[in-house]
């Protein structure tokens, strides 16, 4: 376990069911979230009722840890599978980060990452072929574990069944 995660030793479990929110767009920030198994979305809805995907927490993953900096939350958090998450109130967080310089580090180590995960994102779907943004994709990461397909879909912005097409289309063709 990361020193930053340790701040949740004491916290409560919270089980929430398969599309369950966690929290909505616009709801004040009054808590911190770790994902202790499961997988919660960060969505936003977009005009023409469609979602968008802007991160996914899965276990050991804080939700939304950026927005300890803010009075609300930009997007809603969606529990997309049965998930457990631990909660602490946002004072209790920021005052465990100021009294441990190795938890505020961690964390900070963990933002560093997903910055650097999201530029990578952008510049995947800046592309625009299926097959040009799964190249992108798989020379960053490599292949998924056999079941993890459906996310590097979501990942590159495309829909399960163009990413399957152009699955099947490199397997005929090699």
């Amino acid at each position: 376990m990361s020193d930053w995660q340790s701040i949740y030793d004491n916290a409560a479990p919270r089980d929430l069911a398969k599309g369950d929110t966690l929290f909505r767009r616009d709801d004040p920030v009054k808590s911190m979230f770790l994902v202790r198994s499961g997988e919660i979305a960060l969505e936003r809805s977009m005009a023409d009722g469609t979602a968008l995907t802007l991160h996914i927490a899965t276990d050991g993953m804080a939700v939304a840890e950026a927005s300890l900096f803010a009075d609300t939350y930009h997007c809603d958090a969606v529990a997309r599978y049965p998930t457990t998450i631990a909660t602490l109130p946002r004072n209790v967080a920021m005052n465990a980060f100021r009294a441990s310089s190795d938890a505020a580090l961690g964390l900070m180590s963990v933002l560093a990452r997903d910055v650097q995960t999201q530029r990578a994102r952008i510049e995947i779907l800046r592309l625009r072929r299926v097959a040009d943004r799964l190249d992108a994709w798989l020379d960053l990461y490599g292949p998924p574990k056999e079941s993890g397909w459906v996310r590097v879909a979501d990942a590159i912005g495309v829909s399960q069944p163009a990413l399957y097409r152009e699955l099947a289309r490199r397997r005929s063709s090699s």
